[in-house]
């Protein structure tokens, strides 16, 4: 059977079945792995999270509007303003439908606690302390493709669930930022309306007649909301990395990374590459191919969420939540 995605920090395209992921090519995803092993010596690799590293401060107030992304407070403003949107998606997402999405993934997943993989679960505990969020349930679930996402289903606890291949692919601060990503969803309220969106384009098209009409008519606008979610989440990775390179080094490695190059990877030459893009799509004809080559997508290109990331890190917003932020212990071990 397959999954249901919701949410998640990868380059996805325009879904093409009803699954719950986030991959690199046409779902929305986000991890990357094949085996869990947590081996800390292993270099670029695992979780074995014994390592002491900086802890640094903790957001005790804050707001999601506090790093929401403008395009992602105006386009929500927007999806509200649709008459019978929500109506629709309730009708769209009943309680069979969540429970396939529950029952799917917790039954093929391994749960994260203090007495499992108690690696991840540090990582997620100290995530959400710094967001100023309860963490949600975690879970690793084994697959080839990088991906992670978030299942908020009506009146149920959260979860966040990690592939396994992000494990692989990601260092421990790299993948503290996925799973702060994930957290920003919640944080944000994103979960019912990632649910919405994706349900209502994909279920929308099983209705006899004007279920095309409707798909077709909402689409753009759900699909350019996901894009401006996205953007706000990979602040909420920020504010948990503390340092744009992380963040940035994260979406390199999701658009052309693997475990055997990631050390060869340059963070500096990615955001090079995104001026790059940003220089030959500001033509005419460049900025009618860009637009061609994004509608469709429910993730931003990689390279424009690193220069926005980049940008936002040296923001006076950005350097204002610090002044407001609370200082912990210098030196955690997690």
């Amino acid at each position: 059977m397959a999954s249901i995605p919701l949410s998640s920090l990868c380059v996805s395209q325009k879904p093409k079945s009803l699954s719950l992921s986030f991959v690199a090519s046409d779902s929305l995803r986000f991890g990357s792995s094949s085996s869990l092993g947590f081996d800390s010596s292993r270099k670029n690799r695992g979780v074995r999270i014994s390592l002491c590293r900086a802890a640094s401060v903790v957001f005790r107030d804050l707001d999601a509007d506090d790093f929401r992304h403008p395009l992602d407070k105006q386009n929500t403003l927007i999806l509200r303003a649709i008459p019978g949107l929500n109506d629709l998606a309730k009708v769209l997402l009943g309680t069979i439908a969540e429970q396939v999405m529950l029952l799917e993934n917790i039954g093929t997943s391994v749960l994260v606690s203090e007495n499992q993989l108690s690696g991840l679960h540090k990582l997620m505990v100290e995530a959400a302390k710094i967001l100023n969020i309860e963490a949600p349930d975690l879970y690793v679930r084994q697959s080839p493709v990088p991906n992670a996402y978030t299942l908020a289903i009506s009146g149920k606890r959260p979860f966040v669930v990690v592939h396994t291949s992000l494990v692989e692919l990601l260092t421990q601060t790299e993948l503290q930022a996925v799973l702060a990503h994930e957290l920003g969803h919640l944080k944000c309220d994103h979960g019912v309306w990632l649910t919405y969106a994706n349900i209502l384009t994909l279920g929308a098209y099983t209705v006899p007649g004007l279920g095309g009409l409707i798909a077709q008519s909402l689409e753009e606008q759900l699909f350019r909301w996901l894009r401006a979610a996205e953007l706000t989440c990979d602040r909420a990775a920020l504010l948990v990395a503390q340092d744009p390179k992380v963040v940035i080094s994260v979406l390199m490695k999701l658009a052309g990374g693997c475990p055997s190059m990631a050390d060869q990877l340059n963070v500096d030459a990615f955001l090079e590459q995104a001026r790059s893009y940003d220089k030959a799509s500001s033509s005419p004809v460049g900025w009618y191919i860009r637009n061609a080559q994004t509608r469709q997508l429910s993730h931003p290109l990689p390279v424009l969420r690193a220069r926005e990331i980049d940008e936002w890190s040296r923001s006076q917003d950005y350097k204002s939540l610090f002044k407001r932020a609370i200082q912990v212990n210098s030196v955690q071990k997690i």
